[in-house]
């Protein structure tokens, strides 16, 4: 019986000990403006929200506390005129390409969105996802995509995929 107790205890020995990362805090207003401060300098608060520009692309950051909800929007064009291969092809990307984020039609205006509860949102969530929003308005009407996962031997993918490495790198000095 010794040499189990002496497997055991290199077995005990040999397991890596993982470091206890602490939790994030909620996201609040406070935390998310400080967030998009770090990615723009130039962010401005607005009402419930932020007004601000990621790699150039103008972007309205909108909060609701009292509903825990946020919403990251990029006005792209207005909805009229949209052809139904159009429609098809956004909602394809919704479920395929576009990733976190995704296209919406509110108030005669077609957006690039990314929408989620504003509690349990994780900095690099939130980072990452606003990254794909903007590679989503950027690839509309060609690629349309987030950037993230994507197939292709082309230019886009590692450039997108540079955005939100780009965003990330950033956020890390929060």
């Amino acid at each position: 019986m010794a040499w189990l107790k002496t497997i055991a205890m290199v077995c005990v020995l040999a397991t890596p000990v993982q470091a206890q990362e602490e939790p994030e805090p909620p996201m609040t207003y406070e935390r998310l403006g400080r967030i998009l401060f770090a990615l723009d300098e130039d962010a401005q608060p607005v009402g419930q929200g932020f007004q601000l520009a990621i790699s150039g692309v103008p972007m309205l950051v909108v909060t609701d506390p009292a509903a825990d909800r946020m919403r990251a929007m990029v006005p792209l064009r207005p909805a009229e005129g949209l052809t139904a291969e159009e429609l098809m092809r956004m909602m394809q990307a919704n479920f395929d390409s576009a990733l976190d984020a995704r296209y919406a039609i509110a108030k005669g205006q077609l957006w690039a969105v990314f929408i989620h509860p504003l509690s349990p949102l994780r900095k690099d969530q939130l980072i990452s996802s606003l990254g794909q929003t903007v590679n989503i308005a950027r690839t509309y009407g060609t690629l349309y995509t987030g950037g993230a996962l994507q197939f292709g031997g082309g230019d886009s993918p590692g450039m997108q995929r540079q955005l939100i490495e780009e965003l990330l790198e950033k956020g890390e000095e929060i």
